[in-house]
């Protein structure tokens, strides 16, 4: 099967993105979702996808389509599973994942916002 082209994994993402109500894309030059400060799925700038997924679930991915935990920048993302490109191409089914991923954020206490403080008047 030919590599698919990083536009074509961006379209899917978007239609993965797009499968599911309350996601939003962020991210311009790597489409990422987030929800609470938490992220939860990314297109990385080395053209694989990845889903943050439970334990339970994780293992579950990983046994079933035989790959691997993300690794970027030397280290191990232990809570990140890579998405194959064949999977990728199946929305339907990786929608059942992407699912997982958001539904397992939205129970994480949400991150606190930093918000800027007004400049002090002198």
């Amino acid at each position: 099967m030919p590599e698919i082209s990083r536009e074509e994994k961006i379209a899917l993402y978007e239609k993965l993105v797009a499968s599911h109500p309350d996601a939003v894309r962020k991210g311009d030059t790597i489409p990422y979702n987030s929800l609470n400060g938490h992220m939860y799925s990314f297109l990385s700038k080395e053209d694989f996808v990845a889903l943050r997924l439970p334990a339970d679930e994780r293992a579950r991915f990983l046994d079933k389509y035989k790959t691997k935990l993300v690794e970027q920048y030397g280290i191990v993302q232990k809570e990140y599973v890579v998405v194959p490109g064949e999977l990728l191409e199946n929305t339907d089914e990786l929608k059942t994942w992407f699912d997982v991923s958001y539904n397992f954020v939205s129970m994480l206490k949400p991150k606190a916002t930093v918000k800027n403080k007004a400049p002090k008047k002198s």
